[in-house]
């Protein structure tokens, strides 16, 4: 496996664009008062702000400035992106949220020496994966 080592090209292009550092990815749910609290209890994120009259909120992840922007739609498009939350354990964070009924997509997927794979769902059908790093030089 080889490493991009070109990091100050990207920081100074990243400068360059007037990036902060800070990532809010959107999701489209359904019903906010009821993703609030399943993000809140079952993944643990803190609510940062709820603007009731737009139906909008957002909320703060485990990752230092990637927050989580919930957009209460109709119908939810549940296309695109998929956050991928690095654990320690996947065996012990999907545990976790199995015993709150977090809903897996199959068993948990192993690519030898590099990574173990979970995918699951939010209420609303939006996909996430798990990620536990199996490599010392992605661990690092």
């Amino acid at each position: 496996m080889t490493t991009d080592t070109s990091t100050t090209e990207l920081s100074d292009r990243a400068c360059a664009l007037g990036f902060d550092g800070g990532v809010t990815c959107a999701v489209q749910v359904s019903d906010i008062e009821k993703s609030i609290a399943w993000y809140q209890d079952v993944l643990g994120f803190k609510l940062i702000y709820h603007v009731k009259e737009i139906g909008w909120c957002e909320m703060a992840s485990p990752v230092n400035r990637l927050q989580l922007g919930l957009s209460q739609v109709e119908k939810p498009n549940v296309k695109g992106v998929t956050l991928t939350w690095g654990v320690n354990d996947i065996e012990a964070s999907r545990k976790k949220l199995e015993q709150s009924a977090v809903k897996f997509d199959g068993p948990t997927q192993e690519i030898p020496d590099l990574v173990k794979l979970a995918t699951f769902y939010d209420p609303d059908g939006n996909n996430y994966m798990l990620s536990e790093s199996l490599s010392d030089e992605m661990s690092n």
